[in-house]
């Protein structure tokens, strides 16, 4: 259950007082790389369990399900960790593209750029005498009048996540996660016959971790913890069941081989 307003008035009252704003507000903005770990986490798991949904709907052995599970784990897990890096990257770069050019407008064009300070804080209630004050001081300094046409003119961010955290984020939690369907198949490999239908074990700890992430997230957003895990554990249930369902259908293929 989420705590009250009353619960959560103490923790609250002491973040505003001077000193802790100050501190917060010098600190600069923080990023949260729980996208990149709830995207890895989920990709992981449900890209995993799907190949081993495949595999043992066709009916192959264990140590095949492993072979196909791993390859996939790392293959995937680090494609996914390159595109984020490389995604990442770019709007880093595209931020700093968005830098230059209002730095040479403030240089070339001042005047186009009071107005469109002008403008930006007249849509926002300022008028008269404060308008122009405002004006005045954001142009006053060439960077906080260049940070202020970012924000308020191009809608981005001062700072952005670091690319390598990103990455690395997606590529751990697609691994760990992602391991997990093939724990089962593992043991039986190991020592056959020491854990009764692995398919079965597979797939409970493969629900498990789609809970588990879900109910992670839910720490981070306004959704209840068992709302956000049935709803990854859904989409994740409906690719391994379509995966185990086409391995059932192309099981002739194999058997044919």
């Amino acid at each position: 259950m989420r705590a009250t307003p009353d619960e959560y008035q103490p923790s609250v009252g002491a973040a505003h007082t001077p000193a802790a704003i100050r501190r917060r507000l010098q600190a600069g903005p923080g990023h949260s790389y729980l996208r990149d770990f709830v995207y890895g986490g989920i990709d992981g798991a449900v890209t995993t369990f799907a190949v081993v949904s495949g595999v043992a709907g066709a009916g192959l052995a264990p140590s095949i399900i492993i072979v196909l599970g791993v390859a996939n784990l790392i293959a995937d897990g680090f494609s996914m960790a390159i595109s984020n890096f490389l995604g990442t990257r770019a709007e880093n770069q595209l931020r700093e593209a968005a830098r230059e050019l209002e730095t040479n407008e403030v240089l070339t064009v001042p005047e186009g750029e009071r107005e469109e300070v002008r403008q930006i804080f007249s849509a926002k209630g300022f008028e008269g005498e404060d308008l122009e004050r405002a004006v005045e001081i954001i142009t006053s300094d060439q960077e906080r009048w260049i940070n202020t046409m970012l924000m308020e003119e191009m809608g981005l961010t001062l700072e952005g996540p670091a690319p390598m955290r990103a990455g690395f984020a997606t590529f751990g939690a697609f691994v760990a996660a992602g391991a997990l369907p093939l724990i089962a198949f593992i043991f039986e490999v190991s020592s056959p016959g020491s854990l009764p239908r692995p398919f079965l074990w597979s797939a409970a700890m493969t629900g498990i971790a789609f809970v588990t992430i879900g109910a992670l997230k839910s720490r981070f957003v306004l959704e209840h913890w068992l709302v956000a895990g049935l709803q990854t554990l859904a989409v994740g249930g409906a690719a391994s069941g379509l995966a185990y369902l086409i391995g059932k259908a192309l099981r002739g293929l194999v058997d044919n081989v």
